[in-house]
């Protein structure tokens, strides 16, 4: 399992409490220093279903000073996937991969369904 956040992040914070209290094992990856590649965001927009829009960190520095609100539509998936994989800090976190499913972004109610099933 790998978990994409920005160490200093109170949401990335909290979803590391949260795995940390289930004791589910996984690798922190800082997204400053490290970013899915794109096949990989690519591979896990279409593995769930999930618009590599979603991807996106909307309110974000980075988001609003590449103007993507309005960029993105005429944008495809390829380019899409290529520009969150270039900036870590355009991605929405935390960005939680295990094998086939991804987890964008921490809600507690979805983590807490995801880890029931498991």
């Amino acid at each position: 399992m790998k978990f994409y956040c920005i160490p200093t992040c109170s949401t990335c914070k909290k979803a590391r409490d949260f795995l940390d209290s289930l004791a589910i094992s996984y690798e922190e990856i800082n997204l400053k220093e490290e970013t899915p590649t794109a096949e990989i965001l690519i591979a896990m927009s279409k593995a769930n279903d999930i618009s590599l829009d979603k991807f996106f960190n909307t309110s974000g520095e980075v988001y609003r000073k590449l103007e993507l609100k309005d960029k993105l539509r005429d944008m495809n998936d390829e380019e899409k996937a290529e520009l969150l994989s270039e900036n870590g800090m355009l991605i929405r976190r935390p960005l939680l991969i295990d094998q086939d499913n991804v987890l964008i972004g921490f809600k507690q109610a979805e983590w807490d369904s995801y880890f029931s099933e498991m």
